[in-house]
């Protein structure tokens, strides 16, 4: 199966790869919209989860170097620092804080256009090998 780059979540959530030159490490940004937004007016939980887990994924991938590889998450913890508001710009940075052959563990973090730490994470995620 052909990879799909950017995937369908990463367009949907509407998130744009500022940075990817450092291996291990990649930059995300996105705009908190309307769409994201819970009942009492800030941007739901998962739709920052899932931000912060594409980065993370993805520092992954770039921190293989020249392997050709699939990353999949085995767990993730989140923590919400405080709310993302309506049109905030929201910026995460993901780091390969120990990289191996077959698993990786990974942080992230993500601020808004104020640079107010709105959530982080650390994630575990196991490497695989992949064809072509």
């Amino acid at each position: 199966m052909a990879l799909q780059i950017p995937p369908n979540c990463d367009l949907t959530l509407g998130l744009v790869c500022l940075d990817k030159s450092t291996p291990g490490t990649t930059v995300w940004t996105m705009l908190a919209d309307e769409r994201f937004l819970n009942p009492a007016g800030i941007m739901q939980g998962g739709f920052l989860a899932a931000m912060l887990d594409s980065a993370m994924g993805a520092s992954v991938v770039t921190g293989a170097g020249a392997r050709k590889v699939s990353v999949l998450n085995t767990e993730m913890k989140v923590s919400f620092l405080r709310p993302a508001t309506l049109h905030s710009r929201l910026t995460c940075t993901a780091t390969v804080l120990k990289s191996g052959s077959v698993i990786s563990f990974v942080g992230a973090r993500i601020v808004d256009d104020q640079d107010q730490l709105i959530a982080t994470a650390s994630s575990t995620y196991l490497i695989k090998e992949r064809e072509g």
